[in-house]
């Protein structure tokens, strides 16, 4: 009697053997000499599959390991957009991405991704902050459910597992037959070399990535259409103010350099520009950066060249000017809760020490900034300053003021600034104030953050897409559109 053909687990790759009758098969495979048998990677193997089931080829499953789960939802009415999102989420066969801005409940939407895909789960985060606030909240949701945690210590196996990226890449080979459902958090942090392996070495059938802002300046988001799927849903900011989000409005401040810094500004700029037109070197594109970068480290000019630029971006970021303009909105919105934004540590150490404001940094220690953030809450502390660790993944719903007195030019950076005080509170009316040095760099740094291009009006907010209709919150259909029933 004929053995019947069996997909194995293994390392990340899967192996077919013996080889089935027809043909489609052959496409997926390579053969591997080591040891005389087909293997094909493992996140082709819910394409493999549904590819024999059309042909009508028998395989063995033997390679997942994923459990059935009950998982009982407490009472949640999703907002119109979670519900819109799961539709078309589901209606793409339970894999893509959707983009939601912060504070619009892109927690809750894998909440109801789970309840209506119950199969063992892993949940993929960025940071421990973020680690632990999913886990609190899955604790909540799910208590009948075991949940564990990958990271920080903790090495947890649960059919609900929470892992940071760096420890779910390092075992990526181990997890990748446990789990059928992945959320990847913050998604647009999947697709690097380190990262990627979480995807590519997974078998799981179904994949939802969150996140805010897509977009990467390496173009590496386009990848995620492959190892997770399309973007089936997108809302910004704009589209939900007032509703889901507090409303709120955005207000540009420039600043003048005084007569030093302008002069000193100016010098250290024609020094950049005079090695730039030598070298045929262009800022316009990251292309043109990097070619700097490469130059700078080649010739005693070149790392004048560069020394000059950061000099002179230091005093467009931290002109005295701007400490001025942060002293006149700190009186203004005495009492309010106040973010404060920049770019780098030293600003932020200056600005605490001279407006006896706490700071949080990376080097902030963990339960430091812990404790700053709940006096934060509690109002104890009306107003924080912090570089980059408060981007994401930090949740402060009681700030209704932001600051950004320097920063990248990444749309995701300003867009996760702005999260940060886009939480919704009865009568609150949020403000971002974004403070600039006129004349510098930074106004262009400021257009592309905020999506400008030079001589065009921003994009207009796009209409709202028609829901989808069709499906009911609790229905277990994973037949449709699944092609093969035991699932």
């Amino acid at each position: 009697m004929a053995r019947v053909p069996t997909l194995t687990f293994d390392r990340g790759t899967l192996i077919l053997h013996p080889p089935p009758k027809g043909k489609d098969w052959v496409q997926f495979v390579q053969w591997d000499e080591r040891i005389e048998k087909f293997r094909l990677p493992a996140h082709q193997y819910r394409a493999f599959l549904e590819a024999m089931r059309q042909e009508g080829t028998e395989i063995r499953d033997d390679a997942r390991k994923f459990q059935d789960l009950s998982l009982n939802l407490p009472e949640i009415q999703p907002f119109s957009h979670q519900q819109d999102a799961l539709n078309a989420w589901k209606q793409a066969g339970r894999r893509g991405v959707v983009i939601l801005p912060t504070g619009s409940g892109k927690t809750i939407l894998a909440y109801l991704a789970m309840h209506i895909t119950p199969r063992s789960t892993l949940i993929c985060v960025p940071t421990l902050d973020l680690m632990h606030q999913w886990y609190a909240g899955l604790l909540r949701t799910f208590p009948e459910t075991q949940v564990g945690l990958l990271g920080g210590g903790s090495k947890d196996e649960a059919p609900i597992l929470v892992s940071t990226y760096d420890s779910a890449a390092i075992n990526a080979e181990r997890l990748g037959s446990q789990f059928a459902l992945h959320i990847y958090d913050e998604c647009h942090h999947l697709p690097t070399d380190f990262y990627q392996v979480i995807a590519d070495y997974s078998i799981a059938p179904y994949r939802l990535g969150l996140t805010a802002t897509l977009e990467r300046s390496d173009g590496r988001h386009e990848l995620l259409q492959n190892i997770i799927g399309p973007t089936v849903f997108k809302r910004t900011p704009e589209q939900l103010s007032g509703g889901v989000l507090a409303p709120f409005k955005e207000v540009q401040i420039k600043v003048t350099l005084s007569p030093d810094e302008r002069q000193e500004y100016d010098r250290l700029i024609e020094e950049r520009n005079g090695f730039l037109r030598d070298q045929g070197i262009g800022l316009g594109s990251l292309e043109g950066w990097q070619r700097f970068v490469k130059q700078s480290a080649r010739s005693k000019a070149g790392r004048a060249a560069m020394l000059a630029h950061r000099s002179a971006r230091e005093i467009a970021f931290g002109t005295s000017g701007k400490l001025r303009v942060l002293s006149d909105l700190l009186t203004r919105h005495l009492g309010e809760r106040t973010v404060i934004f920049t770019d780098d540590n030293a600003t932020v150490y200056k600005i605490s020490e001279q407006f006896l404001i706490p700071a949080i940094t990376h080097q902030t220690p963990v339960k430091e900034r812990h404790a700053t953030l709940e006096r934060f809450r509690t109002g104890d502390y009306p107003v924080i300053v912090t570089s980059r660790v408060l981007n994401e993944g930090v949740d402060v719903p009681e700030a209704s003021i932001g600051v950004v007195l320097s920063g990248t030019s990444t749309q995701r950076e300003y867009i996760q600034r702005l999260g940060r005080i886009l939480r919704r509170k009865e009568g609150k009316e949020a403000i971002l104030y974004e403070v600039i040095s006129e004349g510098t760099s930074e106004e262009r740094v400021s257009d592309r953050r905020r999506g400008v291009e030079p001589n065009k009006p921003p994009e207009e907010p796009r209409k709202p897409p028609t829901p989808v209709k069709g499906l009911e919150q609790g229905t277990l259909d994973l037949n449709t559109p699944i092609s093969w029933e035991d699932l």
